[in-house]
């Protein structure tokens, strides 16, 4: 395919995004930057971890998506009673037949919010974590396929962490991104104040799209042109978070200094991260409607793909820097294509 007749197509396969962000606009106030992480995940086949206060419309986010794509949704509110039945589902014996039957969970679902996962305990979140790496899960001995495409929106709150179970890293790592939510400007809460002030009805997103267009889009976005050098440049912020890796560029590339994140980083990001880094500047460059990714693409998306995958030291704590100041570092210290 040329690269005329992939602008082309991927104008043609990505009419839907348009549409479908504005749909989502009209119920959801601000949030865009969640919308988009949403939508990346969905169109490469990952999930989401979402850190924030309650209140700020993660569950209205995730709900106003399905509701404008005509997908189904399910939501698990996580606590520290759950059992791994409880998510993917159990055999009921039925004393007419004599025989069990299958009940599926809630994750047999297009897009599931696991609110607080963090509140369930390790085999709860290990039950969910398998469902979201395999996409089946196993009933009785049975094998079930989950549907697609498949999104899970796992959210955290970054308080209250009385009788919580933190994710391990590993299990984090399964994220492709994790994603922040703010409060929202003055404006937009304004806006919010007109729109919810009715206490009779409440805004719902029309069907703008169906899920054979994220499925038809999946492999065209596999044809997105990634510039060997901006190759380079992902492997350089992903090498940047680890200790071999500062001391390989600082050989490669003269006048690089990079000795002074040694003290700050405790462990850096694996692999996984430079997989999931190209995935998603492909998807980003496909929302855009663009045949080609940009360097702007891999700034945009490397915060929120490496957030949770670079664990900043004690001493980096000392100073008050987390990962995100880190990563912002890392990004203005390394050169851009």
């Amino acid at each position: 395919m040329t690269q005329e007749e992939l602008s082309t197509e991927i104008t043609a396969r990505s009419a839907f995004v348009a549409p479908l962000r504005q749909e989502i606009s009209r119920v959801l106030i601000g949030q865009s930057h969640l919308v988009d992480r949403m939508l990346v995940c969905l169109l490469t086949g990952n999930h989401l971890l979402v850190e924030g206060l309650p209140g700020l419309a993660k569950t209205l986010a995730v709900n106003t998506l399905a509701q404008a794509m005509t997908a189904r949704f399910g939501r698990i509110q996580f606590t520290p009673d759950l059992l791994p039945a409880d998510v993917i589902g159990t055999h009921i014996y039925n004393p007419g037949t004599q025989e069990f039957t299958a009940k599926e969970g809630p994750v047999f679902t297009n897009l599931l919010l696991a609110d607080e996962i963090n509140r369930a305990p390790a085999k709860v979140q290990s039950a969910l974590l398998e469902a979201m790496q395999e996409k089946q899960v196993t009933l009785g001995g049975e094998t079930r396929q989950l549907p697609s495409p498949f999104l899970v929106m796992a959210t955290q709150n970054p308080l209250d962490q009385e009788g919580t179970y933190p994710l391990p890293e590993a299990q984090m790592d399964r994220f492709m991104m994790k994603v922040v939510v703010d409060y929202p400007a003055r404006d937009e809460e304004k806006e919010v104040l007109r729109r919810m002030s009715s206490t009779t009805t409440t805004p719902e997103a029309s069907p703008v799209t169906d899920l054979n267009a994220i499925i038809a889009a999946r492999d065209l976005i596999n044809e997105v042109n990634v510039d060997p050098k901006i190759e380079d440049y992902i492997l350089d912020i992903v090498f940047a978070t680890r200790a071999e890796g500062r001391s390989q560029l600082s050989e490669r590339q003269s006048g690089l200094d990079l000795s002074g994140f040694d003290p700050l980083i405790t462990a850096g990001a694996s692999p996984r991260a430079s997989i999931q880094l190209i995935r998603g500047v492909r998807t980003l460059a496909f929302l855009d409607g663009r045949p080609y990714a940009l360097p702007e693409d891999v700034k945009a998306i490397a915060p929120d793909i490496l957030r949770h995958r670079l664990i900043p030291s004690y001493e980096a704590q000392a100073e008050n820097m987390d990962a995100d100041a880190l990563i912002t570092q890392l990004l203005d210290t390394l050169r851009t294509p």
